[in-house]
């Protein structure tokens, strides 16, 4: 079974399954086509997380393609270039590209396909071309008259004949697929593995290396308005592999849940399911009420604390404090009927939370017309919305995967164009205030928002789901697992039911704004349920009726012998397939 948000990447996974691909080998093969097909959402330049366990071994382990800020990436070294913040787009805001040296990584240690045969359908789609879903295209025409007046590389790719694709019209990325053909002629070697390291290789160290550090020298407009040079160098690039490492697992009504570490938000969702494990059964559904109060509730509090504790050093925060018992408690015991407008973080480890004085101070800045904060990146006026990719894939043997690629956007950063791609701008989830768990710190990678999520009983993985959505990755896949483990709901009903979350907590993303007790609904959402929403104190934004998250999600029924996926009909682009 293989579930995307984009239909090419799901079928493409399916190809690999029906040729006796491993779900890994599936998983490399869809995420290169997700670069080609969704590339406003994603890129080689960009990141990943992911969260997987092997037939062999169903201990739940976490695919780090999250790269680390440069050497040249300091704090002290952005304010002194006349910054407050890092900015939403433009080279300063890259970190170290990781996905691609990510999804080697695992197709060496978990796949079983040679490097060229699994870039081959990417290589296909950016040669040949795919049609431009609407997304694409507008995104495109919003960031248009940057391309044209400050980058020109962009304009060059992303406007053919002067003028932004129409949606169905074919896109292709030449410059794409004549460095992924590149990339398959480098994997050269005795054995299989080190084929595949001599690719990753080529990637930091090789022609990939070289370019973007030479796309990096070249001054650009930047989502500040300001015109910088970027700060990524071969020696950033070629010191960087990605890694395997072990999940935080947390419990809620008996299962299991899987999630990054605390470089990532996941251990947010942990915190929220812990919470309202302490809740009864009849007031958990998010449709209802007080069930949807208690979710945005529960995920303030959550946020909270990742915003005051999460980041990269393992001496910055110990899961197991945050999931403590008594902890939780205290924390459950926070939540009236009132909705909170307050950021609210505990005391962790014997120490006092610190925030970041832009994350207090930025209150509705940010927010976009329709209530959201997503993934915003400059246009010549102002910002728009970026976002993410994922997929999931489950084998017969039982090889599980769930992935969140993202960054990298067309509209992140100039195209480099040898490459046919963008930089990242991952850095923007750091601040530029000394001090802070997430202060930008060179080597140290920004707290993700990626957060992919196994969710595993006594015998091992279950289910493999996850979504676009930066800060509200964690919250729409909240309503999964409570409608799912808790409601009765099968997973195609739970990914239909309309959505919420809250944008009560600083967003990732510049400008970095928040809406004090801002809460978002789907307008599908029972009217008397936003009622109640209102008469708690929640500033409730009415979005439209399927507006909210693209999650997909696989999984294992070994009860029935069975593989089941379900995806997502928002944006009506979302594909699962399976037999």
């Amino acid at each position: 079974m293989a579930a995307a948000t984009h239909w090419a990447a799901a079928t493409t996974a399916m190809g690999v399954l029906e040729r006796g691909g491993t779900a890994f080998d599936a998983a490399v093969a869809a995420a290169f086509v997700l670069h080609v097909t969704e590339p406003h959402l994603n890129g080689p330049g960009g990141d990943l997380t992911a969260v997987f366990a092997t037939a062999d071994d169903p201990t739940p382990r976490v695919l780090d393609g999250q790269g680390p800020a440069p050497a040249g990436a300091s704090a002290a070294a952005y304010r002194a270039e006349g910054l407050d913040r890092v900015p939403g787009s433009g080279a300063l805001a890259a970190a170290v590209p990781g996905a691609v040296d990510a999804w080697f990584l695992l197709l060496r240690d978990h796949g079983t396909w040679e490097v060229g045969d699994v870039l081959a359908p990417a290589i296909d789609a950016a040669r040949d071309g795919v049609p431009a879903v609407p997304r694409l295209a507008s995104t495109i025409a919003t960031v248009a008259d940057l391309f044209r007046e400050h980058w020109p590389t962009s304009a060059a790719l992303w406007l053919p004949g002067g003028r932004p694709p129409r949606p169905g019209d074919v896109v292709r990325n030449p410059a794409w697929a004549e460095t992924l053909e590149r990339l398959a002629a480098a994997a050269q070697g005795p054995d299989r593995e080190a084929r595949i390291d001599a690719v990753r290789t080529v990637w930091g160290e090789g022609f990939v290396g070289e370019a973007v550090a030479a796309s990096c020298r070249t001054p650009h407009r930047h989502s500040s308005g300001t015109v910088h040079a970027g700060v990524l160098t071969v020696a950033d690039t070629a010191g960087h592999r990605a890694r395997v490492c072990d999940a935080v697992v947390g419990s809620f009504r008996g299962w299991r849940v899987a999630k990054t570490p605390a470089w990532g938000q996941g251990p947010a969702l942990l915190a929220a399911l812990a919470v309202l494990d302490g809740f009864d059964d009849d007031v958990l559904d998010p449709a209802g009420d007080p069930g949807a109060h208690l979710v945005l509730e529960a995920m303030k509090l959550a946020l909270a604390d990742r915003d005051a504790w999460f980041g990269d050093a393992a001496d910055l925060l110990d899961v197991a404090d945050l999931l403590a018992p008594d902890y939780v408690a205290w924390r459950r015991a926070l939540i009236s009927d009132v909705a909170s407008p307050d950021l609210r973080p505990g005391r962790l480890g014997g120490r006092d939370p610190v925030l970041a004085d832009l994350a207090v101070s930025g209150a509705d800045a940010g927010v976009t017309a329709d209530g959201t904060i997503g993934e915003p990146t400059v246009t010549l006026a102002g910002e728009t919305k970026g976002d993410t990719c994922h997929l999931d894939v489950v084998d017969r043997a039982g090889n599980i995967v769930s992935a969140t690629p993202s960054g990298g956007w067309l509209q992140s950063s100039p195209a480099i164009p040898e490459l046919g791609f963008a930089l990242g701008t991952r850095l923007q989830m750091t601040w530029l205030q000394e001090g802070l768990p997430s202060t930008l710190t060179p080597g140290r990678k920004p707290r993700t928002t990626l957060s992919p999520t196994l969710v595993l009983d006594d015998d091992g993985p279950v289910a493999a789901l996850g979504t676009p959505g930066g800060d509200q990755q964690d919250q729409w896949q909240l309503l999964y697992l409570l409608r799912t483990l808790v409601g009765g709901y099968d997973p195609q009903q739970a990914i239909d039911a309309p959505a919420l979350h809250t944008t009560s907590s600083p967003s990732s993303f510049w400008p970095r704004g928040r809406e004090p007790a801002g809460a978002v609904v789907e307008d599908r959402l029972d009217a008397a349920v936003v009622d109640g929403l209102e008469r708690r104190g929640h500033r409730v934004t009415r979005s439209g009726p399927w507006s909210l998250g693209r999650l997909s999600a696989v999984g294992i029924d070994r009860a029935r012998g069975l593989r089941w996926a379900a995806a997502n009909p928002r944006g009506m682009q979302g594909y699962a397939v399976g037999r």
